[in-house]
């Protein structure tokens, strides 16, 4: 599926243009290989000029905003910095959490033993995530967090560290697939011939919301992004037999 197909355009004006990022796309080209689908290549392509405010993991879906003008850029950067430009996102992560809200602050650096992997330590930058629980499961918990500090795999790494990891998660968690055998209490019928397929398989992380002042009009804004598929079915299922 080429990838124009799959990026959703959510608002696009002169000054900003926002969209709902699959996962498996990159954020930005790849250093290595510029062949792989990355949202911001894909934007360039059709509407050139496009300025990078953020990134999301390449297996993390979501919002993402991008300025159109090197002016709009600053400003949005600038609401970034002050951190009045709000991400919210649906994490499903292992566990009954217990606190209805909560805050996690704990500094993460880069691990010197796993090239890539971030970790709490001592010696980190300042890292704050603020949670809320929307829906517990048996197993499971669908929160919703919101970061005051952008640091790398930041939700993943501190709700690992209060022993919460993502549902799914091959770096951080338990679990690179999930399956309805994984959720269901009573057997599963499958036939001997089939092989069960997974739900989901990649990280049980999505923005959904961005809320941010319009770098042009200054207007408060609020622009939200349905989960796709796989997450909502995930959740479907959680619903039905968790």
């Amino acid at each position: 599926m080429k990838p124009n197909q799959q990026i959703e355009i959510i608002y696009i004006d002169d000054h900003i243009i926002v969209v709902n990022k699959p996962a498996g796309f990159l954020s930005i080209p790849d250093r290595f290989d510029a062949n792989k689908p990355s949202v911001s290549a894909f934007l360039k392509s059709k509407y050139q000029d496009i300025f990078v405010l953020h990134r999301l993991d390449k297996d993390t879906s979501g919002i993402m905003i991008f300025g159109r003008t090197a002016e709009d850029h600053k400003h949005l950067s600038n609401q970034f910095e002050k951190h009045s430009l709000k991400k919210k996102y649906l994490a499903l992560v292992e566990g009954f959490v217990l606190n209805d809200s909560g805050k996690i602050d704990k500094p993460i650096g880069e691990s010197k033993a796993s090239g890539g992997q971030m970790i709490i330590t001592p010696k980190g930058k300042q890292s704050i995530t603020l949670y809320k629980v929307l829906k517990r499961f048996k197993k499971y918990s669908l929160v919703e967090a919101d970061i005051l500090t952008g640091r790398m795999h930041q939700i993943r790494v501190h709700f690992k560290s209060i022993g919460h990891p993502l549902a799914i998660d091959a770096m951080y968690g338990n679990r690179t697939e999930m399956f309805i055998s994984d959720i269901k209490t009573k057997k599963l019928s499958v036939s001997k011939f089939e092989e069960e397929k997974p739900i989901m398989t990649r990280t049980t992380l999505h923005a959904f919301a961005l809320e941010f002042r319009h770098p042009s009009s200054l207007e408060e804004m609020r622009l939200e992004a349905p989960p796709h598929k796989d997450m909502k079915a995930l959740l479907t299922q959680l619903e039905k037999w968790d």
